[in-house]
């Protein structure tokens, strides 16, 4: 699996010592509380989310448990929604990404579908390269219930600021772009409603936790060269678009690595090199916490 996900031989270092113990700390909560839990995964862009949720799922399923991914990207808004959001509430939001852009409703329907409901269920996906929801057609099929469905995104447990710490700018953007702070107190708002709903129905938090913001802007950059290597030159953004792209997601990114994760967490430490290391929380008895 490893060379398949065009990982290094090292990254089985990560595997043995990082993802195992966690799969195995999530298969007895689950077993503990008997029945199907949902498991809240968060780490900045490029952190490495998407790959740990691969072999989780996978390793999981060596303990003869079903284990599914939602990802919070897979549930943005459509073009149009978030153009029509943009021309009511503010400009900024026909990009996607920062909280107010996610159907938090289809993400609700999802989730309870998948833990509750018994037969086929369709999860979304959303199509980067078109911006856009990727036609229902094209979802892939899950038979549920799942015993482990894992939420992944940037912002999951994020919690809103002090409406104090909304008024000096973070950057360029904000500053030239929301100077009437429309945009982020929007954002900072429906974190506080919809998103802290949604974070509620989380039973055991995840956070892979990074050293600094500058780290967001050199991992989306390798990830980007990638992206054009497999599919080229056109494809991904440029450098000046990527900064604009990232400068949206700047403020909650900083708020939540500032802000130690939500009681209960299990925390994972990534280093520089994107390495995983030791695991907290793993001491703690597996226990009903939703």
């Amino acid at each position: 699996m490893i060379a398949s996900e065009g990982l290094p031989p090292a990254y089985r270092d990560t595997v043995t010592g990082t993802w195992t113990p966690l799969a195995a700390h999530i298969a007895a909560h689950r077993r503990t509380v008997a029945r199907p839990i949902l498991i809240g995964t968060s780490g900045v862009q490029g952190s490495g989310k998407s790959t740990a949720c691969r072999f989780l799922e996978h390793l999981i399923g060596a303990h003869g448990l079903t284990a599914v991914t939602l990802s919070l990207d897979d549930l943005y808004f459509t073009r149009a929604e978030r153009a029509g959001l943009a021309a009511r509430v503010h400009p900024l939001f026909a990009t996607r990404g920062v909280p107010g852009t996610h159907d938090l409703v289809l993400a609700n329907h999802i989730i309870t579908a998948l833990l509750t409901s018994n037969g086929p269920v369709a999860i979304p996906r959303f199509d980067k390269a078109t911006d856009d929801r990727a036609p229902e057609t094209t979802w892939p099929i899950i038979t549920a219930p799942v015993d482990i469905l894992i939420f992944e995104g940037w912002c999951i447990g994020a919690t809103p600021q002090p409406e104090s710490a909304l008024v000096a700018p973070v950057n360029a953007l904000e500053a030239a772009e929301d100077a009437e702070m429309t945009w982020r107190t929007h954002a900072n708002a429906a974190l506080a409603d919809g998103y802290a709903r949604l974070f509620a129905r989380i039973d055991l938090c995840v956070a892979l936790r990074t050293p600094d913001f500058a780290l967001v802007r050199t991992w989306r950059h390798t990830q980007e060269q990638r992206l054009r290597a497999r599919s080229g030159p056109a494809a991904g953004m440029n450098e000046a678009t990527l900064d604009r792209f990232i400068a949206h997601f700047e403020r909650i990114t900083r708020h939540m690595i500032a802000t130690p994760p939500p009681a209960g967490a299990i925390t994972i430490h990534i280093d520089r090199q994107q390495t995983a290391g030791a695991i907290q929380g793993l001491d703690r008895p597996a226990a009903a916490t939703g």
